[in-house]
């Protein structure tokens, strides 16, 4: 008896701890929603004489979602709710009108950002300086994506400990063949274009000639690029940026002041002083910085014009249905394009495309979308960082295609994958499958054998069709023939630059680019911009994304940069029917 009573006490004292602990909890998850649930902002003013602190220690979204969930309100994370390249871009516009902002302050860490949205801020710093404003660049540690940015600064100055790695450029690829050889997966993967790549590394173990000669191709049209904007920031030649590049001349910050690459070393407080030396400041006044998150909330310029240009964000892997954090749905990406194309008060429609591709249906739903409306008023896409495979799918039929010079496109191919998971199911878990059907096919795509001849032929010619409207619709939109885009498809990938020798991309430049030359299209000056698709408010947000942020979120708390082995994995398992779509995790360092 004295067990069972002791037993019982200690559940009892278990189950209030925990309650106790989920009530906190649950106060704490309350209280971050409740500090940003509104979806007015409070506009704050600006002291005279400040500074824009720009922090750049986060990947930087193409737009800023404006009602997501943010772990930093729940006290679980210090890292700020990431402001979108939209809002980065507008703003920095807008201080150069400030009168109370007289500089920028580029705080910069290491991070992987794609060097198109980095293009585009570089872009807007380098027209910020036409106000006679200054810019000052610091760094604990930085790599070239923080560089490329810092290069536009009057000064760039290093922790006197820290780092800056300029040591080029590389791009990995994962390849699986061996865990699915363990795992007792056979990957079967049908394909049209010797450079379609996106399943090679599912069936191979090594790079093939084809895809190390695009991807040597389009890296060295990106470093090359970087090279140059570099040695005309900083007043040197490309030769010799190149050769500090490759003897990694810079190896503790004052080789790169001695270098010429940054200007010189100091601390924080040290650099305080010198920005309040600009300020014409005293040593013991304060200095205002005023934080990103902070100034977009500050009273802005909105147009009240009744015509209007929407601007729809295309990001991530194209999908059926609705989109979802990291995805774009075919269904809330074609109803925001009707939307555009029944309301006579929009003039033209601006793609801020974004995406690796996915699901060929999927993508040839949103390009019927696009044609119907270019019937009725210009369309214009903007690639940002990738818009390649099913993302040009949907860009084809725009009647301007703007990007960056590094952008990555192209990869006009298509492939189907099935998974083989006969030897996983019979010989390891020891699983017998019986089949009975009528029908010779009612069984095509069952994971307990491999195709045989006959569906293999079946799916090589779904494919095969699939390719040639690809092809054909890109011809149509270009203004090419069919042989004309066939020669530069075959699943190749091109960096921007590339793309527009070759007759993919219109012009260079950026989504303000983009939306001028829909204005000109469309024939109108006074005109406002209007974001979609509408985004959630926090609540929604909340309720549809809790289970799967929180998921991903600790994931990466505990697996930090080895997330993107399990993002590769995760990937591949839904890749399964025909898809559009290039490398699932390119990404260049």
């Amino acid at each position: 008896m004295k067990q069972f009573f002791k037993f019982t006490f200690a559940s009892m004292l278990g189950f209030i701890i925990g309650s106790i602990v989920l009530v906190f909890l649950f106060a704490g998850i309350i209280g971050g929603i409740a500090a940003g649930f509104s979806n007015e902002p409070t506009e704050i003013t600006v002291d005279d004489n400040s500074v824009l602190h720009l922090r750049i220690n986060y990947e930087i979204p193409d737009r800023t979602n404006k009602g997501g969930l943010d772990f930093a309100s729940f006290g679980m994370d210090n890292t700020p709710k990431a402001v979108g390249l939209n809002d980065i871009l507008s703003n920095i516009k807008k201080a150069a009108k400030d009168d109370k902002i007289k500089g920028i302050l580029l705080e910069l860490d290491l991070t992987s950002n794609s060097y198109a949205n980095l293009e585009e801020i570089r872009k807007e710093l380098i027209e910020f300086k036409k106000s006679k404003k200054f810019i000052v660049a610091y760094a604990e540690m930085m790599d070239e994506h923080g560089y490329y940015l810092a290069s536009t600064a009057d000064k760039i100055y290093i922790n006197p400990s820290g780092e800056l790695l300029l040591n080029g450029m590389s791009s990995q690829v994962i390849y699986l063949k061996g865990a699915f050889d363990k795992l007792g997966l056979e990957p079967q993967l049908i394909r049209h274009g010797k450079y379609k790549s996106a399943g090679e590394p599912l069936i191979s173990e090594h790079m093939s000639n084809e895809n190390r000669k695009q991807i040597e191709s389009y890296m060295g049209s990106l470093y090359h690029h970087f090279v140059a904007n570099i040695a005309k920031d900083r007043k040197k030649t490309e030769a010799e940026v190149e050769n500090i590049i490759n003897k990694l001349s810079i190896r503790e910050p004052m080789d790169a002041v001695k270098l010429g690459m940054i200007d010189s070393v100091k601390y924080e407080d040290q650099l305080f002083d010198e920005l309040k030396t600009k300020l014409g400041l005293k040593a013991d006044d304060k200095l205002s910085l005023v934080g990103l998150g902070k100034y977009k909330n500050t009273k802005n310029d909105i147009s009240t014009a009744e015509e209007k240009i929407a601007v729809i964000y295309c990001e991530g892997d194209i999908v059926s249905g609705k989109s979802s954090d990291g995805s774009m749905g075919s269904e809330t990406i074609c109803e925001a394009i009707k939307k555009v194309r029944t309301d006579k008060k929009y003039k033209a429609l601006v793609l801020r495309i974004n995406s690796p591709g996915g699901s060929a249906l999927a993508s040839d739903v949103i390009w019927r979308e696009i044609v119907l409306t270019k019937k009725e008023k210009p369309v214009v896409v903007s690639m940002g960082n990738v818009a390649a495979s099913g993302g040009y799918f949907i860009a084809a039929p725009a009647d301007v295609i703007v990007a960056q010079p590094n952008t990555i496109t192209g990869s006009i191919g298509v492939f189907g994958l099935l998974i083989n998971a006969q030897k996983l199911i019979k010989e390891k878990l020891g699983i017998n499958v019986e089949t009975v059907k009528f029908g010779e096919f009612a069984d095509l795509g069952s994971p307990d054998r491999p195709l045989n001849n006959s569906e293999k032929e079946i799916i090589q010619h779904a494919i095969d069709k699939i390719y040639n409207d690809f092809v054909a619709r890109v011809a149509e939109g270009r203004k090419m023939t069919a042989a004309q885009v066939d020669s530069i498809a075959q699943g190749r990938v091109w960096s921007g630059k590339e793309a527009k020798e070759i007759g993919l991309v219109d012009e260079f430049g950026g989504l303000e680019t983009a939306i001028k030359i829909a204005a000109k299209r469309a024939k109108i000056e006074d005109y406002r911009i209007v974001n979609l698709p509408e985004q959630k408010d926090a609540f929604q947000e909340i309720l549809t994304n809790l289970k799967d942020n929180a998921s991903v979120y600790f994931m990466k708390k505990e697996l930090g940069e080895n997330y993107i082995w399990l993002k590769q994995i995760q990937g591949a398992a839904k890749m399964q029917g025909i898809q559009a779509r290039m490398d699932y995790n390119l990404k260049v360092d």
